[in-house]
């Protein structure tokens, strides 16, 4: 997975997930749907996202546990598979901890795209985590920008952040606190990570205008907002059964008015109406997104040095005859017993 985005670009990655991400969504009703399936822990949640347009099926197995990082451990990591309906055999098994930064950052592109103001050219981020660079990318893929203000109260990750983005021909302006970040900003994301009902943006920092990109609340008991700045925002979501156990409105009423995007990418909903209006893309990750990015990945990758063929799955010649499988490999009768 690193190599194909070193050679071909975490930008372009973005543009083609964000096209995948955009035009199933535009179909949404040819895809089974369901809040993703999570176990929680004290320290944790573990995640299975499953979903299928009828020909292809697909699931990604992902994991959350802000604590990771202390242990030398990533906070995020997944793997996924895509199947074909009409067999029912595996055809993809990749690795999805890498290609779902790429297609959160495709996602928010795509809603940037509908929902931010046209000629914007600021960019807020508040979390300098792993999902940094890859947001940062999402919104010059979707609007342009490549001026970029940060804050994280980790230097470390600040730093690191900096190192990556400045060569690529980024902008960045390290803020001393989120309230100085935002400030001016036209689009403001936030990727925190902390399991916890946080407020990483001040009441009233937030500009008429702004458009709200929140990733990191994505799990019952966390989010980033403040209540007043949600429900003065008009709120686009992903999935609403979803987005109402995990996301910010998990904080709101369970009648709050959201707006799912497929409806705005498909017409039936205009998505921002003015200049003032606030837009928040409350975005807490959808299996058809994953589903999008596996299927670019399958294409991407086809023919080329990036996939190995795996001896997965079961193949007697009689496929009524699985037991015969054993005689190749069988012991001599006895054998092995002490």
């Amino acid at each position: 997975m690193a190599r194909l985005l070193a050679t071909t670009g975490v930008g372009p990655a973005v543009e083609q997930v964000a096209e995948r991400v955009r035009a199933d969504f535009v179909r949404w009703a040819a895809f089974d749907k369901t809040p993703r399936v999570a176990s929680h822990s004290a320290v944790g949640v573990i995640e299975l996202m499953p979903t299928s347009d009828g020909h292809r099926y697909g699931f990604k197995y992902v994991n959350g546990h802000p604590g990771n990082p202390a242990r030398g451990l990533q906070t995020v990591t997944a793997f996924g598979a895509l199947a074909d309906v009409d067999s029912g055999y595996p055809v993809l098994l990749a690795e999805m901890t890498l290609l779902t930064a790429v297609r959160t950052a495709a996602t928010s592109a795509v809603a940037a795209r509908a929902l931010a103001r046209p000629g914007s050219t600021r960019h807020a981020m508040i979390g300098a985590g792993s999902q940094g660079e890859f947001q940062a990318w999402g919104m010059r893929t979707a609007l342009g920008i490549t001026d970029l203000a940060v804050f994280d109260p980790d230097p470390a990750a600040v730093a690191k952040l900096v190192a990556h983005l400045e060569p690529a021909g980024f902008t960045v302006a390290v803020a001393s606190s989120a309230r100085e970040a935002v400030a001016g900003a036209d689009v403001v994301t936030t990727c925190t990570a902390d399991k916890s009902r946080a407020l990483v943006v001040p009441s009233g920092a937030v500009a008429p205008g702004t458009h709200l990109n929140a990733i990191g609340g994505d799990c019952p008991g966390k989010t980033e907002l403040p209540v007043d700045l949600v429900t003065a925002s008009s709120v686009f979501v992903e999935y609403e059964p979803q987005t109402r156990i995990e996301g910010e409105i998990q904080a709101l009423p369970a009648d709050s008015p959201v707006t799912e995007l497929w409806q705005v990418l498909g017409g039936a909903h205009p998505g921002r109406r003015s200049a003032e209006e606030i837009t928040l893309f409350d975005s807490v990750g959808f299996a058809i997104e994953d589903f999008s990015a596996l299927c670019w990945l399958a294409d991407a990758v086809r023919g080329t040095p990036w996939s190995t063929d795996l001896d997965l799955v079961a193949d007697p010649a009689d496929p009524k005859d699985l037991y015969g499988l054993l005689d190749a490999v069988r012991m001599p009768q006895g054998a092995g017993r002490g």
